[in-house]
């Protein structure tokens, strides 16, 4: 296997992080790294040797995102999202910071593509402004708007959250 495969390969972590950040949907998620890997693979020569292909994948992927996107739009499908057998179980959060976790990822989830991608990206991933504007083919101004619309969003969502779990007491 030459340099260049290893390296894609090195990369499918992070690839299934955001997928699964974009689709929430374990299945979906894969799907979506299979299909970007074979594009990726499939279309080598695109690659500058000797740069990371992280960013030029994470292009990819967001491309072939919006792309599935558009089209469920387009033909107005229901996307039903299949839970695995331990998150169909209702238990209870043995630890709070999984509970905690948990209500994260349902704010980012609760959150416009658009902006999930940019947080995800720059929060997540680590890209800078620019970087992350290059892969989602905007500017870095709207980048640094979703980023920051988003987590403005996700505090909001997040405080109503614990509003609603908080117990108030009346006395008669």
């Amino acid at each position: 296997m030459d340099d260049r495969r290893t390296a894609i390969l090195a990369e499918i972590p992070r690839l299934r992080r955001y997928a699964r950040a974009l689709l929430r949907g374990r299945e979906s998620s894969d799907d979506l790294v299979q299909d970007t890997l074979e594009r990726a693979l499939g279309k080598m020569e695109n690659w500058q040797t000797g740069d990371s292909p992280r960013r030029w994948l994470f292009t990819i992927m967001h491309h072939l995102f919006i792309d599935q996107t558009r089209r469920r739009n387009r033909r107005g499908e229901d996307v039903m999202l299949s839970l695995d057998d331990d998150e169909a179980l209702g238990q209870q959060a043995l630890q709070q910071e999984t509970a905690e976790a948990g209500e994260v990822l349902d704010a980012l989830s609760a959150l416009s593509p658009d902006r999930r991608a940019a947080i995800v990206l720059v929060g997540v991933e680590g890209f800078s402004y620019a970087e992350a504007a290059g892969m989602l083919g905007v500017p870095a101004g709207t980048v640094m708007s979703r980023v920051a619309r988003g987590r403005e969003e996700m505090r909001r969502l997040l405080d109503d959250n614990a509003r609603r779990k908080t117990l108030k007491v009346v006395e008669k």
